[in-house]
């Protein structure tokens, strides 16, 4: 089974209590971890997206607390940011897209490091699509997109463009073949409606604002089903001067992803922890199909580098050849909370 298919059939099972890993049997709380004491603080800068909501359960329902952590969860515009706090050592922790500029980090010794995974993309039926504009002349399938100007939040280098790379991929075609431009996301249904691009990344609600409209209709969907394209990525410093603190974090969320399963994902706790942390409504968190929490918080490391093989190939990188993953990921924290939970 192909790499990608294979992580998506395991998330898969995840979702729905099944495992297809052998030898990991459930050691519920095989180590205690007791709070720490005094709590520690621990600041955290996020772009208000549903994406990182294992961390809105986790500080709503108290989860960082049990294990003395007091954190203070910042929004931010943008990931470049929180990438800046993070570097400047304002901040330990940041909900950020993987873009472009973190590849080039990288692999200049940016000293940050992926600690746990965001919402993964849906298996199927993702809210996020390729939107084609009803004034677009001759557009009919993916191939057509050719010489066609793309919207796309972030435009360039974006986590957007990473999406619509992959869906040019189906075609035989690359971003080179097109003319990808930066659209704010509240200005994509405007832009579809008059014709000022051809197609355009987007999600909800501007997706369904588009589509409902009539000024678009989907072209693409399900374009990275169970790929991380956003992450928790923690500070050297945070991770190398307080590896306590940092455990407990990922902890929190790993618990806090269990309470998202199934049902539990529209609990009335939860909703309301989605409500407090974005921008989003009750009925549109209640209409959006969800992104996969992974109980496990398994880092897909092999989708990762799929990221970073298209934004190389894009010639959007200042280096040619694959960049060692050391230097992007730590698992320690992650495999620290499943010696605690076992395996779901």
């Amino acid at each position: 089974m192909p790499d990608i298919a294979r992580r998506t059939a395991m998330s898969m099972a995840l979702v729905f209590g099944v495992s297809l890993v052998t030898g990991f049997a459930p050691t519920a709380h095989a180590a205690e971890v007791k709070p720490l004491d005094p709590p520690q603080k621990v600041r955290m800068a996020y772009v208000p997206i549903m994406k990182f909501a294992t961390a809105y359960v986790a500080a709503d329902r108290g989860l960082f607390k049990k294990y003395g952590l007091d954190v203070d969860l910042e929004k931010v515009k943008s990931g470049t940011e929180a990438i800046a706090f993070l570097t400047q050592g304002s901040v330990d922790v940041g909900g950020i897209a993987i873009v472009t500029s973190l590849w080039n980090s990288w692999n200049r010794g940016l000293d940050i490091r992926i600690i746990a995974p965001g919402g993964l993309e849906p298996m199927k039926d993702s809210p996020t699509n390729l939107l084609v504009s009803a004034k677009a002349t001759g557009v009919k399938s993916l191939s057509d997109l050719k010489g066609k100007k793309i919207g796309a939040a972030g435009g360039p280098g974006s986590g957007g463009e990473y999406l619509v790379a992959k869906a040019l991929e189906r075609a035989h075609l690359t971003i080179r073949d097109v003319n990808l431009v930066n659209v704010g996301n509240p200005d994509i249904p405007a832009a579809l409606a008059s014709g000022s691009v051809d197609a355009a990344l987007a999600g909800p609600p501007f997706s369904e604002q588009a589509i409902t409209s009539g000024a678009a209709k989907v072209l693409a969907t399900d374009l990275t089903p169970g790929l991380m394209t956003v992450a928790f990525v923690g500070s050297g410093k945070f991770i190398k001067e307080r590896p306590e603190v940092a455990k407990r974090f990922v902890l929190a969320m790993t618990e806090a992803a269990r309470l998202m399963q199934g049902d539990g994902y529209l609990s009335k706790e939860n909703v309301d922890a989605y409500l407090k942390y974005t921008a989003s409504t009750e009925a549109a968190i209640k209409k959006a199909k969800p992104a996969v929490y992974d109980p496990n918080m398994d880092i897909p490391v092999k989708g990762l580098a799929d990221v970073e093989r298209v934004y190389r190939e894009n010639g959007r990188t200042d280096y040619d050849k694959p960049i060692d993953l050391k230097k992007v990921v730590d698992n320690t924290f992650v495999n620290d909370a499943i010696a605690v939970l076992g395996k779901k």
